[in-house]
Order: structure tokens, then C-alpha cells, then sequence
């Protein structure tokens, strides 16, 4: 039996990592499981694992208000280390590109266990776009064992970055996996929450912002967008779940607070947030993820950033990049919410999966350990 460690903080970690987890558990014989949540994002990525029956064996309680990169990376690797001296490990699995990430790859590393990259070789080339996660992304791909890319794509960069080959596989995008676990009662119950908050299912758009790289004037710039097109477009529900971050979450809510066609809500439970992006009529957004997810649902996604990891998006034409340049969202949106819906719908598949992912990864690590 082996010692599996998932270590992750945020919700798209839990996302992302949830459907692997769950592959592995199927077989107890083979795997003990062992699920420690930094909480770098405490009441997101708690609120997440509920929704799919997991519990973490540890929790970290890593976050402090307003601290510094240097000092929540302290204080999780110093958690971390602790942990691991504990418990016997054979090999660790990290998600994509937080502080989480790099800590428990670095540890793990540093106790010399072999580190499983899910959704490795993700690259914007620019250093702080997004920051810090391009960095930690490129650092992680030097540490890892097991590189399981998303694209083909994914796996190009890995290659020409001199990772070798004989650790890098294309297995899809494990969040296609997560969509697949909502069942008919969780679409229903979502269904009932929105009514509970006077939001139907027509004319919706979902606004997200968050990103550390908006902070600032970015930021404004955004809110500036968006505040035209609450005017413009009255007949529109703008949703928008405002996350806890005091630099955005103050920021929003002053703006927005008086409009009757802009619903504020706090940080969604994940199936919340899925029933919004398969009834929306258009995403606004800085994350990473729902740029994953979105194309699922045939909604088009304006991406405010001015680069992305996620290019097979832009690509395929699922997504558009504009940054937080008030004119180019403004005009974008605006091409799409003078539409009727069905106008607007992709008419594009998903470039990041079909949902197969975790028994692909499962099949690999168990590979692994044969050698």
C-alpha cells in the first residue's frame, strides 16, 4: 500500500484534485489517502470539499490577514515539515499554481518524495502575468515526478523547457471530471437558491475579479467596465460573488452596492457557481478556472487579463482576451448582450477534456510505483 498526500488550499484546488482523490480511494487495497488542506483559502476550500463528500485529515490554518507572500509561504512549509515528519509518505500530489503548490512540492522535495504535478505545464511567459503563479508553475515542472498535462499544448512547453519526456503525460483537465459529479439534485437545489435571491435564468451575466495582478488601478478599470455595462444593458442581471479578498471585496461592494440589477453575493458553493456559468449568457472573468469550465456550457467568456495559461481557450475561440482595458471589454460585451442569446451560444467542444482524466492519473501513478 502507498502513502498518497494530496496537498492543496484554495477551491480550485479542491475542484481539481477532488475527482483524483476519489479515483484513488476506490482502491483501499492499493492506496492510503491522505488529505491535508493548507486553507490558504479556509472557508472556500472547506465549503468545496463538503460538496463532494471529502474531509481533510489535516488542516493547517495557514492564513493571516493581509500577509505577505514570504510569510504565508513561511508559515506553510514550516506546517508542512512538521507533518511530514510525522507521517510516512511515499509520494505527494499538488494542483496547478498557489503558494500551496510550491510549498508542498518543496517539502515534499526536500524529504526527497516523489511529487505528482496535476495540470503541469500551464505557461504565460511573462514572469508577473499572473504572479506569482507563472513562476511558481515553472518551478514546480523542475521538481515533479509526474507531469500530467491538460493539452498537448501543455506538454510542447514542458518539453522545450527540457523536462523529460519520460514524465510528462497528456491526461486532460481533471475540473471536466468535476463538472461530471453534479447530480440532478444538486442542479435543482441550485436552482432553488437563486430563486431565493430574485435570479432567474435569463439575460445573466457572471462577473468575477479577484486576480493579485488586477489589485490597484487595474481593479478600477474593471469596476469602470462594468459599471457601463450594468447601465447600458438594465435588462441584464449582473451576479457577481465577491470574493473575501479586502483589496477587491471593499472595492466591489462600494460600486455596486445600489443597483437593482447587480446581485452581490458572497464566495459560492461550487455547484452555485456551475449552475451560474451553464445559464449564463456571458462570463466576465479573471480566473483561471471557470476559462476550463465555461466552454462546457457553450457560454463565451471574456478573459480580463492581459495574458493567460489557458490558450487552447483563445484558440478555439471559446474565450477572448482584453485585459482590464475598460474600451476592449466594453466592446466585446457589448457585441454579445445586444444579441439574443441563442445567437451567441459556442458552437465549439471543450479543448480541455471529455472527463476522463483522474482514472488516466490513476493508471499512471499506479505505473509509477511498479518500477
Amino acid at each position: 500500500m502507498k502513502n498518497i498526500a494530496f496537498i492543496f488550499g484554495t477551491r480550485p484546488e479542491v475542484i481539481k484534485l477532488a475527482p483524483v482523490i476519489l479515483e484513488l480511494k476506490k482502491y483501499p487495497e492499493d492506496y492510503r489517502v491522505l488529505v491535508i488542506n493548507t486553507e490558504q483559502q479556509k472557508e472556500l476550500s472547506n465549503q468545496t470539499l463538503k460538496y463532494f463528500g471529502l474531509e481533510a485529515d489535516y488542516n493547517l490554518d495557514s492564513m493571516r490577514d493581509n500577509q505577505s507572500l514570504a510569510e504565508v509561504q513561511t508559515r506553510i512549509m514550516n506546517a508542512l515539515n512538521e507533518l511530514f515528519n510525522k507521517e510516512k509518505i511515499d509520494a505527494t500530489i499538488v494542483q496547478g499554481d498557489t503558494m500551496t503548490v510550491l510549498c508542498g512540492a518543496l517539502t515534499s522535495f526536500y524529504h526527497k518524495i516523489p511529487v505528482f504535478h496535476v495540470e503541469a505545464g500551464l505557461r504565460s511567459y511573462d514572469k508577473f502575468e499572473p504572479f506569482p503563479e507563472e513562476t511558481i508553475r515553472q518551478m514546480v515542472s523542475r521538481i515533479a515526478d509526474l507531469n500530467f498535462a491538460p493539452t498537448e499544448l501543455n506538454k510542447t512547453a514542458l518539453l522545450k523547457e527540457n523536462i523529460s519526456s519520460e514524465t510528462v503525460y497528456v491526461v486532460g483537465n481533471t475540473v471536466i471530471d468535476a463538472l461530471s459529479c453534479l447530480s440532478d439534485e444538486t442542479v435543482e437545489m441550485s436552482k432553488e437558491f437563486f430563486k431565493s435571491k430574485n435570479i432567474g435564468e435569463e439575460n445573466l451575466v457572471l462577473v468575477t475579479a479577484h486576480r493579485r495582478e488586477n489589485h490597484g488601478e487595474r481593479l478600477g478599470e474593471i469596476i469602470r467596465a462594468i459599471d457601463f455595462l450594468v447601465n447600458k444593458f438594465s435588462n441584464h442581471t449582473f451576479v457577481i460573488p465577491v470574493h473575501p479578498n479586502p483589496n477587491v471585496k471593499s472595492r466591489i461592494e462600494e460600486a455596486f452596492a445600489d443597483y437593482s440589477n447587480v446581485k452581490l453575493l458572497p464566495p459560492l458553493d461550487y455547484p452555485y457557481l456551475v449552475y451560474l456559468m451553464k445559464h449564463a449568457k456571458l462570463i466576465l472573468t479573471d480566473s483561471g478556472g471557470i476559462q476550463e469550465e465555461a466552454p462546457t456550457f457553450s457560454c463565451p467568456t471574456i478573459v480580463m487579463r492581459y495574458e493567460t495559461e489557458r490558450k487552447e481557450g483563445v484558440a478555439a475561440g471559446v474565450s477572448v482576451l482584453v485585459g482590464a482595458d475598460f474600451e476592449k471589454i466594453v466592446a466585446c460585451s457589448e457585441d454579445i448582450l445586444s444579441k439574443p442569446k441563442s445567437q451567441t451560444r459556442l458552437k465549439v467542444k471543450n479543448p480541455y477534456g471529455i472527463g476522463d482524466s483522474a482514472k488516466t492519473i490513476e493508471s499512471l501513478i499506479r505505473e509509477f510505483f511498479k518500477d
